[in-house]
């Protein structure tokens, strides 16, 4: 999360939405980042707004606009997948390396997902609103609107990628998770429309 004081904007860092790349960017501009630990890094909207607002907002006074990037859900979910699939976290308990992608999708699907498929929700993250959601797919507009905010030229550089692996997702499955995580691809179809 970063926090850009004379700007009035906070930059929300959703996982596996760049976040990782503009932190590399533009830490060093920012008035506060928050990059450790990943519970604050991640802060998400209504952790922001119960606990961390009052404070940067002195109460109220001084409103800040919030900025984060939605992933369409089923890329957001293939791409923890790889990222959980790296060989440092072979062995343990968070590793996809021994599972396929409908392996995957099914357990963050159940009610007791396994540490390897506990990866939250988007539009949970997200939940409360934003005054500025960008998608992932077209960062460049994201990027346009920090420059333009920021007044200075942004040149990001790859940072966290995952590693290339098959996430392939059955009919069936697909069909499951539109159902049973439906708020998430309604916000995902709300950036399209809009």
């Amino acid at each position: 999360m970063l926090i850009f004081w004379k700007q009035k904007l906070v930059l929300l860092a959703v996982p596996k939405t760049g976040s990782t790349a503009l932190e590399a960017e533009l830490a060093p501009v920012a008035d506060v980042a928050v990059v450790n630990p990943p519970g604050l890094k991640h802060c998400s909207v209504r952790k922001y707004r119960n606990r961390l607002a009052p404070f940067f907002e002195r109460d109220g006074q001084r409103p800040m606009e919030l900025v984060a990037v939605m992933r369409e859900p089923i890329d957001w979910l293939a791409s923890w997948f790889r990222y959980r699939a790296r060989t440092a976290l072979d062995g343990q308990a968070n590793s996809t390396a021994r599972v396929d992608f409908d392996a995957f999708v099914a357990a963050y699907l159940s009610d007791a997902p396994p540490d390897y498929a506990r990866v939250g929700s988007q539009a949970k993250f997200l939940e409360g609103g934003v005054d500025h959601l960008f998608r992932y797919d077209r960062f460049p507009d994201l990027v346009a609107f920090l420059e333009t905010r920021l007044d200075r030229k942004i040149e990001l550089s790859e940072k966290n990628v995952s590693p290339a692996r098959d996430a392939l997702l059955s009919d069936a499955l697909h069909d499951r998770l539109l159902h049973e995580r439906r708020r998430d691809f309604d916000l995902w179809c709300s950036l399209c429309n809009g």
